[in-house]
C-alpha cells in the first residue's frame, strides 16, 4: 500500500524560505500539484523523492517504495535509438541479465563444475535470479518496450530513430516511457505536458491513466488536470492544502472554503474587538476606582484573548498581474488569406517540404480564433507570414487598412535580451523612469529588478514582460503564439479575463485546451499543410471531430 506523508515540514533554501509546517498525504491515485511560480512545487517533489531533507517536521514513506522522478527538462543520450533509450530504463532486468550471463560463464569453469558444493550454489543462484527475472517480466521485455513505444505514438520504423532526430515532445514522452518500463510504484512528474501538442497530451493522458501506481504531477494545464487527477495539492504561502477532486472541483471547493473562512474570520474579529474593549474598560475602571476586582476581570479577558486560537485571515486575493488590453475597432475585415502556399528545401537533392498549401482564412472584427495542430505543422510560420516576416511562395495576405497587429512570440524573440527591464519598458511606453517602475510593478516586477537584463529573466518573467509590451503597443489585432506556456494558473486566468474584454480581434496558437475553451469562438486545425474550420471553442471542436470520426462513410 502506497502511503507518503509530509507532517508539518519546514524547508528553506539559503536565501529563501519555501515551506512552513506544510502537511499532505499521498496514497493510491493521481495528484495534481499547482501553485504560483516559485511557490515550491518542484521542491515538494524533491522532498517526496528524498533528494531534499526537511529542516523540521517529518517525511514519512515506506523505504520499499520505488519512486521515479522526471524533471521539466529531459536529457537523453542523443545517439541512442528510441528503443534502446526505453530499454535502459529497465535497469533491474538488465542487471539480472548481466548477472545471469556471468553465471553462465562460471558453468564452463572447472573450478565450479568440478566442485559439487560450488556447482550447487551456482545452480541455486541461477534459479533464484531466473525466478526474479521472470517475475519482473524479463522474457517479454522487448514486446513491452514495443507496446509502450506504440502507445506514445511511435510507429515501428521510428523505434530505431536516434534521439537527436526526435521532437521535444517525443523526447518528453520517451523519457516518461523509460521511467515507466522500470516499474516504479510512484511517478513524480514535473510539468510533463510541456512541449507537447494536443495529440501528445492525449498520449500522455493515456499513459498516466494506464499506470498502475500513484502519480504526482506538477502542471499548469487545467484541462489536463481535470482529465487525469483525483486530488489537488495546492502549494502557496509556505503551505500545502489538499483538495479532493480534479481542478474544476478544487476551484469550486476552494471558493466555498474561502467564503466560510472569511465569515469565521469576520465573526472572530468582531468578538475579539468586543472583548478587547471590555478588557480596556475594566482595566481603566480598576485603575480609576482602585478596584482590584475590575482589574482582575480585565486581566482574565486579556489572558483569554491570548489563549484564543485565531482564524487565519483568508487570502482572497494574492498579488496578480494587472493586464489592461484596451484595443479599438479598426477595419471590419481584419485579415484575409487566399490560396497561400509555402515550401522549404528538405533533405538531399531537390526534395521540397510543402509546409503550407492553399491556405484560406478570413477574420473579421471581434473574431476569437484558436489555431491548433501538431508541432511542426506550420502554425508559427503562418503567423510570421501574416506579420510580413516570411514571404509566401504563392497566394496573398490582406490586412485591413486600420489594423495594428500585436505579436506575442513563443520563444520571446521580440524581446531585446541586452536591454534592462526598465530601459525596455520606458522605450516602449515613452515613460520617465518613475512611471516605468510603477508600470513594471503591475506585472509583478520589483523595484530591485528594474536593472535586470531581459536575457537573465526566467521564462515566466519574460512571458509577463511580453504581455506588458503588447498592452503598450496599442494593437487591435493580437497574434499570440502559445501565450500561456510559461504562466502560472492565476496569471493565465487574469490574461483570459483581459482577452475576453479586449476590443479587437484575436488569432492565438495554443495547446492549452482550457484557455481555448474560454477564449475561442472558432477553431482552425492546421495539419498536413491544410486547414479545417470548426465553430465554437475547443470542447465544441472535440465533439465535432469525434462525431466525424465515428460517423460511417
Amino acid at each position: 500500500m502506497i502511503n507518503i506523508r509530509l507532517d508539518k515540514v519546514t524547508f528553506s533554501y539559503p536565501s529563501q524560505p519555501i515551506f512552513q509546517e506544510a502537511s499532505c498525504e499521498i496514497q493510491a491515485g493521481c495528484y495534481g500539484v499547482i501553485g504560483p511560480n516559485g511557490s515550491g512545487k518542484t521542491t515538494l517533489l524533491k522532498l517526496i523523492l528524498g533528494e531534499l531533507k526537511p529542516d523540521a517536521g517529518f517525511m514519512v514513506r515506506d523505504r520499499r517504495l520505488k519512486i521515479a522522478y522526471m524533471a521539466q527538462e529531459v536529457t537523453l543520450p542523443p545517439d541512442n535509438s528510441a528503443f534502446t533509450t526505453v530499454r535502459q530504463g529497465a535497469s533491474q532486468i538488465l542487471a539480472i541479465e548481466e548477472a545471469l550471463g556471468t553465471l553462465e560463464k562460471h558453468f564452463s569453469d572447472p573450478a565450479y563444475y568440478d566442485n559439487e558444493k560450488r556447482l550447487a550454489r551456482l545452480i541455486d543462484q541461477q534459479e533464484n535470479l531466473t525466478s526474479i527475472y521472470n517475475e519482473l517480466g524479463g522474457p517479454g521485455l522487448e514486446g513491452q518496450i514495443k507496446t509502450l513505444l506504440s502507445s506514445i505514438g511511435f510507429d515501428a520504423h521510428e523505434m530505431d530513430l536516434p534521439v537527436r532526430h526526435l521532437s521535444g515532445g517525443q523526447k518528453k514522452l520517451l523519457g516518461l516511457a523509460q521511467i515507466i518500463i522500470g516499474r516504479p510504484d510512484v511517478l513524480l512528474l514535473d510539468e510533463p505536458d510541456n512541449h507537447l501538442d494536443l495529440d501528445g497530451k492525449a498520449l500522455l493522458q493515456n499513459l498516466i491513466d494506464t499506470f498502475s501506481g500513484s502519480v504526482v504531477i506538477v502542471s499548469h494545464d487545467r484541462y489536463f488536470l481535470d482529465m487525469v487527477v483525483d486530488e489537488i495539492l495546492e502549494v502557496e504561502n509556505g503551505r500545502v492544502t489538499q483538495f479532493k477532486g480534479n481542478y474544476s472541483e478544487y476551484m469550486f471547493d476552494k471558493q466555498i472554503k474561502l467564503q466560510r473562512q472569511a465569515a469565521r474570520f469576520q465573526a472572530q474579529q468582531k468578538e475579539i474587538h468586543r472583548l478587547e474593549q471590555a478588557a480596556k474598560r475594566l482595566l481603566m475602571w480598576g485603575k480609576v476606582y482602585d478596584n482590584p476586582k475590575f482589574s482582575n476581570r480585565g486581566m482574565n479577558i486579556m489572558k483569554r484573548l491570548d489563549r484564543m486560537e485565531r482564524v487565519e485571515k483568508p487570502l482572497l486575493e494574492r498579488d496578480q498581474i494587472d493586464i489592461s488590453l484596451a484595443g479599438w475597432r479598426g477595419s471590419e475585415k481584419v485579415l484575409e488569406i487566399s490560396n497561400l502556399a509555402k515550401a522549404f528545401p528538405s533533405g538531399p537533392g531537390n526534395q521540397i517540404d510543402q509546409v503550407l498549401r492553399d491556405i484560406n482564412l478570413l477574420l473579421r472584427y471581434s473574431d476569437r480564433v484558436g489555431l491548433i495542430g501538431p508541432n511542426g505543422a506550420g502554425k508559427s510560420l503562418l503567423v510570421r507570414m501574416i506579420l510580413g516576416e516570411v514571404e509566401a511562395d504563392s497566394g496573398s495576405i490582406y490586412l485591413g487598412p486600420s489594423i495594428k497587429p500585436g505579436y506575442y512570440a513563443q520563444e520571446f524573440e521580440t524581446l531585446d535580451p541586452k536591454l534592462s527591464l526598465l530601459d525596455l519598458i520606458c522605450k516602449a511606453g515613452n515613460f520617465p523612469e518613475n512611471r516605468g517602475v510603477a508600470f513594471l510593478k503591475k506585472y509583478l516586477f520589483t523595484y530591485d529588478q528594474r536593472d535586470t537584463r531581459v536575457g537573465d529573466l526566467s521564462g515566466g518573467e519574460r512571458a509577463r514582460l511580453q504581455i506588458a509590451l503588447i498592452t503598450l503597443s496599442g494593437a487591435n489585432f493580437l497574434l499570440l503564439d502559445e501565450p500561456t506556456n510559461h504562466l502560472d494558473i492565476p496569471s493565465c486566468e487574469v490574461l483570459e479575463d483581459a482577452l475576453m474584454e479586449f476590443n479587437g480581434t484575436i488569432l492565438t496558437i495554443s495547446h492549452d485546451r482550457y484557455f481555448l475553451d474560454r477564449i475561442a469562438d472558432r477553431i482552425i486545425d492546421l495539419r498536413d499543410g491544410a486547414t479545417r474550420e470548426y465553430l465554437g471553442n475547443y470542447s465544441d471542436y472535440e465533439k465535432q471531430r469525434r462525431l466525424k470520426i465515428n460517423t460511417p462513410g
